[in-house]
C-alpha cells in the first residue's frame, strides 16, 4: 500500500468516524432539564399556593404556564381583575378558592415532571413551567379544560396557546367549573 492510498484510507475513515457521531449523538435521547434524571430525586407538589401556582418539594415555586385563575388572596392584582370585570371582589375571591381547590386536589403530594418553554423564571423568581403528573395528565390543560381558568399568553412562551385556547372554548360552551356561573366571554 503506497503512502497515498494510507492517506486516503486514514481520511474516508475519519469521514465514517464523523458521520457515526453525529448520527450517533441525535438516536440518544435529549437530557431535558424538565425530566427528573433516574437518579435525581423524584419531584412532589407540597401545596398549592393559589389555582395556577404550586410549591414542589425542592421548595421552588411555579407558575403554571398560559393560564390564570381568579385571585384567591386579596392583593392589587384582585382589584385590577376587579374593575377590568365588573365583578365585585367577593365574587372573584370565591371563585379563586373554587381554582385553588381544584388544583390542590389534582397536584398536592403527586410526583410530577417539568416542561419549561422559552423563559424559565418570571420576575418574581418562580419557575414558570408546564406540570405533567406521573400518569401524562397535562395540569395546565386539566385546569383551563375543567373551567377553573382562563388562557393567559405572555410570548415568547406560547408552545400550547392553541390547545388551552380550543379547552377555554369548550369549557365556557358546556359551563364547566367557573364557567357555569359566568354570563361574558370572561370569568373574572
Amino acid at each position: 500500500m503506497t503512502k497515498k492510498e494510507f492517506k486516503y484510507l486514514i481520511n474516508i475513515a475519519a469521514a465514517l468516524v464523523v458521520v457515526l457521531v453525529y448520527f450517533g449523538m441525535r438516536c440518544i435521547p435529549r437530557q431535558d432539564a424538565a425530566m427528573p434524571q433516574k437518579n435525581s430525586p423524584a419531584i412532589y407538589v407540597t401545596k398549592a399556593i393559589d389555582g395556577d401556582t404550586i410549591k414542589l418539594s425542592t421548595g421552588e415555586h411555579v407558575r403554571l404556564i398560559g393560564i390564570d385563575t381568579p385571585e384567591s388572596r386579596y392583593n392589587t392584582k384582585l382589584e385590577r381583575d376587579s374593575a377590568r370585570s365588573r365583578k365585585d371582589m367577593k365574587t372573584i375571591l370565591w371563585m379563586g378558592k373554587e381554582a385553588s381547590d381544584f388544583t390542590r386536589h389534582l397536584t398536592e403530594g403527586k410526583q410530577v415532571r417539568l416542561e419549561f418553554d422559552v423563559e424559565k423564571h418570571d420576575k418574581y423568581g418562580r419557575l414558570l413551567a408546564y406540570v405533567y403528573l406521573e400518569d401524562g395528565t397535562f395540569i395546565n390543560a386539566k385546569i383551563v379544560e375543567e373551567g377553573y381558568a382562563e388562557v393567559m399568553t405572555i410570548p415568547p412562551n406560547v408552545k400550547h396557546a392553541g390547545l388551552f385556547l380550543k379547552l377555554q372554548e369548550a369549557a365556557r360552551q358546556n359551563n364547566k367549573g367557573l364557567w357555569r356561573n359566568s354570563t361574558g366571554k370572561e370569568i373574572f
